[in-house]
């Protein structure tokens, strides 16, 4: 019964230490979640700006490229200067920032990834976690109805017990009884002789005597 209950003691310390640590991982994983919530939302608020502000700079480069006053035919400019690229002044900038946009896209392609791979690992660790909690219930219920038929083979065990002492304390007390007597017997027994010869005699005698009288 000591053993039994040490191993179920072992076991619900076990539950309980399971359980804990799914409550604990349950905590991360919100935090977690709401951290790749708000990632996702900065990079694609990011990328929104980023994307309208790019488009601007596009549409006014454009016009600028296209406003430039022609130069009236047959007059000669006092000074000639080379036709201005298409991305000339706006490449840079408007590089830079779809560099930004691509790099925030890679930023939100790995919080998503990085996400569902935790969610996975959260969902098999509950899923592992429920498995060892059923079976070490299973193992405390069994070893409490172990421990209940012990303690009932115990009281059992313990109620023979009881009874044997009892018959063994009458037997004593007869024995003692009985050896009393057999004592008394073996003390008295030449008396109980003589006394038995005595009457024995007085008997023939007494049957001598009747027998004369007739």
């Amino acid at each position: 019964m000591e053993k039994l209950a040490g191993e179920i003691q072992d076991a619900n310390d076990q539950i309980a230490k399971t359980q804990l640590e799914v409550k604990q991982a349950s905590q991360d994983r919100e935090k977690e979640n709401a951290q790749f919530q708000q990632v996702v939302s900065d990079q694609r608020a990011t990328q929104a700006i980023l994307t309208k502000a790019l488009d601007k700079l596009k549409s006014f480069y454009a016009k600028k490229l296209g406003g430039f006053v022609q130069v009236a035919e047959g007059q000669t400019p006092p000074v000639h200067f080379k036709p201005m690229s298409k991305s000339a002044g706006a490449s840079p900038v408007m590089g830079l920032i779809e560099q930004i946009i691509e790099d925030s896209k890679a930023v939100e392609k790995e919080a998503i990834a990085a996400e569902y791979q935790a969610q996975a690992d959260y969902e098999k660790l509950v899923k592992d976690s429920n498995t060892v909690v059923k079976d070490l219930q299973d193992t405390v219920a069994k070893k409490s109805g172990e421990s209940a038929q012990a303690a009932k083979d115990s009281n059992q065990a313990t109620t023979d017990l009881n009874m044997a002492n009892d018959e063994l304390e009458s037997l004593a007390a007869y024995e003692a009884d009985l050896h009393g007597q057999c004592d008394f017997v073996l003390k008295n027994f030449d008396i109980r002789q003589k006394a038995r010869l005595q009457e024995i005699e007085a008997i023939g005698e007494a049957k001598a005597i009747l027998s004369g009288s007739k």
